[in-house]
């Protein structure tokens, strides 16, 4: 068994079991900019290496999966969740955008396994961040007062807010800089990522455990529904790997992508443009239930999909 996600168990059991461990909010806040800083500049530097306008179809390809999960997402919620329209909506823009944490533990995963895939695939994590969080502001809002939404704050926080502006800075010093303005950084933002990855799946081990006591009034559809959509999702995403000529490392990592349910970008932006949204429903769904699914069974799970898919 992998090392990293057992990380995630030890601070999970240890939050349960009432320890005093803890993670110093300052030193976690400087593990997320690393993490965020190294998979943007990663990418960047191998997507120097490729024809930028030949992945373009494959990027609207993406873009579009990132719509289309929380337009399924939504009248699952909505009807047969019995959730309304506010709930329903916010928690279907978060399992339309990504997990950058989830993302990390499945490149590890293929990494310890030696299995190639496409390196520029960071570049997919930064437009999977966006539609999906605003496909659940529309549907949010339809039938409503779209007047009440502070666009402004709401574009700024999509757009400008951490998780973008590090991936998609960092995505960016990457391509420009290449291989070889990147060398130097190396031994730091490439050697280190791992270490700084278990650090950081600690806390979020602490966090979730700390989430845990909402399960007894999310509900037992709730439960279901953060275990079987990513899963479905994951297909959906496994199938469009395929179909844009991924190998079958990168059609993983788009099947984890896929699966996965933001914890960042998507609460911040719900909670300007969709407040009558209860948060602890989404976070709940997405980080209690979701997330340690995703790194503890459904990687494994999805890699065995996709072996199937492609006959393997």
């Amino acid at each position: 068994m992998d090392a990293i996600p057992l990380f995630f168990l030890l601070g999970f059991v240890a939050r349960l079991a009432r320890s005093d461990l803890k993670i110093p909010g300052q030193l976690y806040e400087a593990l997320s900019i690393y993490l965020l800083l190294a998979i943007g500049l990663k990418g960047g530097m191998e997507l120097a290496r490729q024809d930028a306008l030949a992945l373009i179809p494959q990027a609207l390809s993406v873009m579009a999966l990132g719509a289309i999960i929380p337009l399924i997402a939504f009248p699952v919620l909505h009807k047969l969740g019995k959730l309304d329209r506010f709930n329903a909506a916010a928690i279907a823009g978060h399992y339309g955008s990504v997990s950058v944490v989830t993302y990390a533990v499945a490149a590890d995963y293929l990494i310890a396994r030696s299995t190639e895939f496409e390196a520029y695939l960071p570049l997919f994590l930064v437009l999977l961040e966006m539609p999906g969080i605003a496909v659940g502001i529309l549907l949010a809002r339809m039938g409503g007062d779209f007047r009440s939404v502070r666009w402004g704050a709401l574009g700024h926080e999509i757009f400008l807010g951490k998780s973008m502006v590090l991936l998609g800075g960092g995505l960016l010093i990457g391509w420009v800089a290449g291989p070889t303005g990147l060398a130097p950084l190396e031994p730091f933002f490439f050697d280190l990522f791992k270490g700084v990855l278990c650090l950081f799946l600690l806390e979020m081990g602490l966090v979730a455990a700390s989430q845990a006591p909402a399960l007894r009034t999310s509900g037992v559809f709730l439960a279901v529904f953060a275990i079987v959509m990513p899963i479905f999702s994951a297909t959906l995403g496994s199938v469009l790997g395929m179909m844009i000529g991924l190998s079958a490392g990168g059609t993983l990592l788009l099947a984890t992508l896929a699966a996965s349910a933001s914890y960042i970008a998507a609460p911040a932006a719900m909670r300007i443009a969709v407040p009558e949204a209860n948060p602890g429903l989404s976070i709940t769904a997405a980080l209690v239930i979701t997330f340690p699914f995703n790194i503890l069974i459904g990687i494994p799970l999805y890699d065995r999909i996709i072996g199937l898919l492609f006959g393997s």
